[in-house]
């Protein structure tokens, strides 16, 4: 197997535009256009294996740090640059956990339940399968510094390509929006912050325009290098199941780029004859961020071949700006209103025959804990899952005999507060508060009773 940078290129998603560029752009939106772009392989020029379990062959060469990497061992199906331009710090050794004691609390049958655990990359998230794409790229035309807007897995995620591979970096991030426990991450990569005065989708704007005016490389999932990257979190799920792909896929929904990557993933993986089916896929969104699941179950909106809607859109987010409207909910990492990966989430939920809801807080906090209490620790955005889960099962949309990977997209520790709050204040049902007891061993071992 092989690959090359030439036969990788950007197209326009805009069925009225479909523009083209060369892959030694940085472009984050199509320049004649504005809309949102692809990385598109002339495939039938690229040396593709007979099968997807070819590229495990590649694990008994893991000395070499592309075929270690979980996302560069698949180099074949993100070919847009030479091997030498490749960055990797070891990202996606990730574990795909089947977990019977929490199958079995939902109701569901033992075998049934696959928890995707990102949190083990080198940043904790799953933000570093696209950054190294991205820095491979930025590497490959020649970038100097990068900047992203962050509610904080990204800032942390870039900070630790940019330094690891010479760029200067810059993390735009809102007045008490983020998780300071991603935040300290970034602060210890070397990163440069700065804080403005409004919430995440205040600062994707000014970001890009920053990006545009001063030639910074953009490191957001506009970047559509960076989406590349984050496809072999679903090439890793199918290894990990014997090479099968699942029944379901279920992710939260923020900026919507994992969504969006995981249906480009499908969709190339089916054309070229390398599964036989598509998984169905479930977006869950907070109630406190539920642009999505307005606008796809309410309004209706759809992909439509490429002919979305626009004014819907348009319509549904000057209602936001007339009423001051911004986003709020404990899960940080989903706290987005605007998402800019709006439409080719849709294109992924058609290829998927896909469905979206939400959930409250207090369900994502409860569904936390019981991922933690059944042997996973993970921040909050990624127990929406499991919320999410809860409500397909109760409704039948997913059977308890259907195979259901959830993305769990990063550690516990990015936002230890919500857990220490929910266990000390015991917020609900599966709280596990400390016990405060007298310098006393009788009254020491009373306490030990449950132990």
């Amino acid at each position: 197997m092989s690959n090359s940078s030439s036969v990788a290129f950007q197209r326009c998603i805009n069925p009225a535009c479909k523009a083209e560029f060369d892959c030694g752009q940085a472009l984050f939106k199509c320049p004649k256009c504005g809309d949102l772009l692809d990385i598109c392989y002339e495939w039938d020029k690229i040396e593709m294996p007979s099968k997807l379990s070819d590229f495990a062959k590649r694990w008994s060469n893991r000395n070499n740090r592309l075929d270690f990497s979980g996302v560069w061992r698949f180099r074949e199906l993100l070919s847009f640059c030479a091997d030498e331009h490749k960055v990797s710090i070891g990202e996606g050794q990730t574990l795909l956990q089947r977990n019977d004691d929490l199958a079995g609390a939902l109701g569901m049958d033992a075998g049934s339940l696959y928890l995707q655990y990102e949190g083990l990359n080198p940043s904790g998230s799953f933000k570093d399968n696209g950054m190294t794409a991205a820095f491979s790229h930025a590497k490959m035309i020649g970038a100097k510094s990068s900047a992203c807007a962050s509610t904080g897995n990204t800032s942390a995620s870039m900070a630790l390509y940019a330094h690891s591979c010479g760029l200067k970096c810059t993390v735009f991030i809102g007045s008490g929006r983020i998780a300071y426990g991603k935040l300290s991450q970034s602060m210890d990569y070397g990163g440069h912050t700065i804080q403005i005065q409004g919430d995440f989708d205040d600062c994707m704007k000014q970001v890009q325009d920053v990006c545009t005016q001063l030639g910074i490389y953009l490191v957001n999932s506009l970047n559509p290098f960076r989406l590349e990257g984050q496809k072999t979190i679903m090439l890793r799920i199918i290894e990990q199941l014997g090479w099968e792909v699942p029944d379901w896929i279920v992710v939260p929904g923020g900026n919507l780029g994992n969504s969006s990557s995981f249906g480009k993933a499908f969709m190339e993986l089916k054309q070229a004859g390398l599964i036989d089916r598509v998984p169905r896929l479930a977006i869950i969104n907070a109630t406190g961020a539920n642009t999505l699941c307005h606008l796809f179950n309410e309004k209706g909106l759809r992909w439509n071949d490429g002919n979305v809607d626009n004014s819907v859109i348009d319509e549904y987010y000057a209602e936001l700006t007339a009423t001051n409207y911004s986003p709020h909910t404990c899960a940080s990492a989903i706290e987005i209103s605007r998402p800019v990966n709006l439409k080719k989430c849709l294109r992924g939920l058609d290829v998927c025959n896909g469905v979206v809801l939400e959930v409250t807080d207090e369900e994502i906090v409860d569904a936390k804990a019981q991922v933690g209490l059944y042997g996973l620790g993970c921040e909050p955005a990624s127990a929406a899952t499991i919320a999410g889960l809860k409500y397909l099962l109760a409704d039948g949309t997913i059977g308890k005999d259907e195979r259901v990977a959830c993305v769990l997209t990063g550690h516990q520790l990015k936002n230890p507060n919500v857990t220490v709050n929910y266990h000390k204040e015991k917020q609900g049902p599966f709280s596990n508060p400390p016990i405060e007891v007298a310098n006393d061993l009788n009254e020491i071992i009373s306490k030990m009773s449950n132990v």
